[in-house]
């Protein structure tokens, strides 16, 4: 079924707002879940729309948490989530991150009691509108062994950065630590399909295609023992440091529904300003965006791209064609949509409710 960005991202929102969730939060919710499927992130889109609803309705996330500021400094905040949407937690540190390093150069926020938030492009990009080099990163539920083991430990512990350019668009890359997002392997389950060998191993530490065997097994970090030392440093700053869960301490968004998450995030913003006139760093970077794209390419590589590239050039395509959601998708929306009474019927079509 294929929709209308807005129309997708107005059904979502609604249904976000039966379950008790403020107009503008649920708007925020909405918009980060539609913007990463622009993207083409689907494994972060509204396929997460169902396991968000089932923990506000068990009472494991707060749908109106009071984010406050537990600690600061001049150049660093600590935020309180109160066990809220990873999304509205998120928007909030960031906001008031944005407003410390525009007077003090630069921020490090740290997040604690919060849930998952998506993808991390989402809150980069808002860094970036505001002339700040802009870091996000996040823990996550054990999914992933520690290099050379068997048993989870870490998550996927995602990273991204992104730095504003000046006729390009903003350089954005959102990463999981593994080699692929578990959202992926997710999808793959939920349609009946193998992965990729590489990707992750079973319980018993062997190669695995069965995504299945890959849910109950252990995703691999990228780069191997390089993606698990930068996994290892991504749980240490967002959840050692801020006081919220790590390791295996942080609790499974697909279970423990009658418990918060504590997952932690780190924010890092500095402001370019304070090195040079925004202006003048723009310029520099559109100079390197030219030079690297108008390197020679490899043989059988039509064009090089720089980060975020190939996501703003689906997102453009899917604003003009409407976003495909698949067969599980769908019906999982309807599904989750008739119990809050919202029928996804009614926002279907580009000539239907926008």
């Amino acid at each position: 079924m294929n929709f209308k960005s807005e129309n997708l991202t107005n059904f979502v929102c609604d249904i976000f707002k039966v379950v008790g969730i403020s107009d503008e939060d649920s708007y925020t919710v909405a918009d980060s879940l539609v913007a990463a499927n622009l993207r083409g992130v689907d494994s972060h889109g509204v396929t997460r729309v169902p396991i968000y609803v089932k923990r506000l309705k068990e009472g494991a996330t707060n749908p109106n948490p009071d984010v406050k500021i537990a600690k600061e400094s001049d150049a660093t905040l600590l935020i309180d989530g109160d066990d809220g949407m990873g999304q509205i937690v998120s928007r909030e540190a960031m906001k008031l991150g944005v407003a410390k390093a525009k007077k003090s150069g630069g921020v490090h926020i740290g997040v604690t009691r919060s849930s998952h938030f998506g993808a991390g492009a989402y809150y980069v990009k808002r860094g970036v509108e505001e002339d700040m080099i802009t870091f996000a990163m996040s823990n996550a539920p054990s999914t992933m062994a520690p290099w050379g083991g068997i048993q989870p430990y870490f998550g996927t512990n995602p990273y991204a950065y992104g730095v504003p350019a000046g006729k390009y668009d903003p350089i954005i890359l959102d990463m999981a630590t593994s080699v692929v997002a578990r959202g992926k392997i997710i999808m793959a389950a939920q349609n009946g399909s193998d992965i990729p060998e590489g990707w992750a191993i079973d319980q018993e530490g062997r190669p695995t295609t069965d995504s299945q065997a890959a849910l109950d097994g252990s995703v691999l970090p990228f780069g191997g023992p390089k993606g698990y030392g930068i996994s290892l440093m991504i749980d240490i700053m967002s959840g050692v440091l801020t006081g919220a869960g790590f390791g295996p301490h942080i609790n499974n968004i697909y279970g423990d529904y009658d418990k918060p998450q504590n997952v932690g995030h780190f924010f890092q913003l500095m402001d370019i300003n304070q090195f040079m006139p925004a202006k003048e760093y723009k310029q520099r970077i559109d100079q390197m965006i030219e030079e690297i794209k108008s390197t020679p390419a490899a043989e059988g590589v039509e064009e090089i791209f720089v980060p975020g590239e190939i996501e703003n050039k689906t997102e453009q395509t899917r604003l003009e064609n409407g976003i495909d959601l698949d067969k599980e998708v769908y019906e999982g929306l309807k599904q989750v949509g008739k119990e809050c009474g919202v029928n996804i019927e009614d926002y279907e079509n580009v000539n239907q409710k926008t």
